[in-house]
């Protein structure tokens, strides 16, 4: 089964536990993937994460419940997760532009408001014009062993592709990586994704090849072994918000691969580097 027919079973999932409380890694053993993974795959083919796409579909039934019975605003609230009517009115009218009471007696809501229960087909139908990206070269690693400066970060909200530069930005302008000890390529700056949770959240670590002890690291450092194994290796051309974009929305649920557990990391060669083009290269952990 592909990574749109997985995800497509999430949905389903999510569908029949709407006035439910949202649990992500439910949803996400539906579709036989990790919590972290599966609100990747959803965002970069979507644009939009999880929680929002349930929050939407919430809203949306409940527009039609208004709408279509009788049941006091309270009650709807209730059953689609919000704790008052005065937060389910804010909400409502917050995303419709309308309160629920208004709605109910007057008012018209018009298809682009509502949020349809998703078809992940349709994405797949799209790929062949969406999908602009080189192919990757598949490499096989020895493993890595990293020191660096953990920053925290998150994908709701797209909060990390707003924050990841300005790590880079910090590490450098404050010279944390002469913290580093015994670096091996000082040319080379890495940048690992890891420690992924269940909310989204996760540390971004900017840092070296080490061969010192990390037995005695500044507060903020911490060391990581990036293991050996099969990667997709991706050279960015423009953003590398694009790539990842790309890579997670349209190469990976192409590909006859599966992510496999581990982080996945970018290289950075800073003498080749300048702020309009970063010479950069994205790895992936396949299976």
């Amino acid at each position: 089964m592909d990574h749109y027919s997985r995800i497509q079973l999430a949905i389903e999932h999510l569908e029949q536990h709407l006035q439910e409380p949202f649990n992500i890694r439910e949803a996400s053993a539906a579709a036989s993937f990790s919590a972290f993974h599966f609100q990747r795959l959803f965002l970069a083919i979507t644009g939009f994460t999880v929680l929002e796409y349930v929050r939407r579909r919430r809203l949306t039934e409940a527009a039609a419940t208004l709408r279509n019975t009788a049941q006091g605003v309270l009650e709807i609230a209730l059953s689609y997760g919000y704790q008052s009517q005065e937060a389910f009115t804010r909400a409502f009218d917050a995303h419709f532009g309308i309160t629920p009471a208004r709605y109910r007696k007057q008012e018209h809501l018009t298809e682009k408001q509502m949020q349809q229960t998703i078809d992940f087909n349709e994405y797949r139908s799209k790929l062949g014009t969406d999908f602009h990206m080189n192919p990757p070269r598949l490499v096989t690693l020895d493993p890595i062993r990293i020191i660096g400066y953990e920053y925290q970060t998150n994908l709701n909200n797209e909060q990390h592709y707003a924050e990841i530069p300005g790590f880079y930005h910090d590490f450098g302008s404050q010279q944390k990586f002469m913290n580093i000890p015994e670096r091996i390529r000082p040319d080379m700056a890495y940048g690992v994704a890891a420690h992924f949770q269940e909310d989204g959240a996760f540390s971004f670590v900017v840092g070296e090849e080490s061969s010192g002890s990390s037995d005695s690291l500044e507060p903020g450092y911490t060391c990581l072994e990036i293991p050996g194994g099969l990667y997709a290796e991706f050279t960015t051309e423009g953003s590398e918000q694009d790539v990842r974009k790309m890579l997670y929305g349209s190469w990976l649920p192409a590909s006859k691969y599966e992510r496999r557990e581990g982080p996945d990391f970018e290289v950075t060669d800073v003498w080749k580097s300048t702020p309009e083009r970063l010479d950069m290269k994205i790895y992936i952990p396949l299976k």
